[in-house]
């Protein structure tokens, strides 16, 4: 069963891209809308597995959806698509709870993947802005990590859940989730259900 999914966008070109595209692909596409009044009443109307938006436009901006949308309690997962490669656009997408970020030359190349990932319940945003964000270098609480930690850090980075890592390592879910505890105790990372996730995208160079 496909998810349900809106699209808005201020550029007529884009949109009928984007629009056909996941429609050749057979994805169920429920409406489109120019503006972000429009695609907030389509959100409001048809409530949406998914609503992919463009963050730049008229009425409402993609990211003042997102909040309205996190305000409201709605369950429509909010995926941006953008040229903006910005950190601070970045983290307020993250603090907003939106589940995708793609950027727009890449779109229809990441579009799909983007969907799948985020129908699992797990966020996706494109490698290619979290290359582009400012790499520093890792934590001094990293060098505290096992090796096995650093193999979980390094499913999580890849979109695994918990009881795929605990395949993959032959090892309990439970096992897996007693290291998450301790990577978010040793990271002093507030542990959130995607903050380790996030952590591990942003810092994947470093576990290699």
């Amino acid at each position: 069963m496909q998810s349900s999914i809106i699209i808005a966008d201020d550029h007529p070109l884009i949109l009928k891209g984007l629009n056909d595209f996941l429609l050749e692909k057979k994805y169920n596409v429920l409406a489109s809308a120019v503006n972000g009044k429009d695609a907030l009443e389509l959100i409001e109307t048809h409530k949406p597995e998914i609503a992919i938006l463009d963050i730049q436009m008229p009425y409402y901006t993609g990211l003042e959806i997102a909040e309205k949308c996190k305000a409201l309690n709605y369950q429509t997962k909010i995926v941006l698509i953008t040229f903006e490669k910005d950190e601070a656009i970045y983290n307020q997408a993250k603090s907003l709870g939106v589940y995708g970020y793609v950027l727009k030359e890449f779109a229809l190349a990441e579009i799909e993947h983007c969907i799948e990932t985020v129908s699992k319940d797990i966020p996706y945003f494109s490698q290619e802005l979290l290359s582009s964000l400012e790499v520093e270098d890792a934590p001094k609480e990293f060098e505290t990590l096992t090796p096995t930690e650093i193999e979980v850090l390094k499913h999580i980075s890849e979109n695994k859940t918990a009881k795929e890592i605990g395949n993959l390592m032959f090892i309990s879910f439970r096992t897996v989730e007693k290291h998450k505890s301790n990577i978010h105790k040793k990271l002093n990372i507030t542990p959130t259900k995607y903050s380790l996730l996030f952590w591990a995208k942003e810092n994947k160079n470093h576990l290699m």
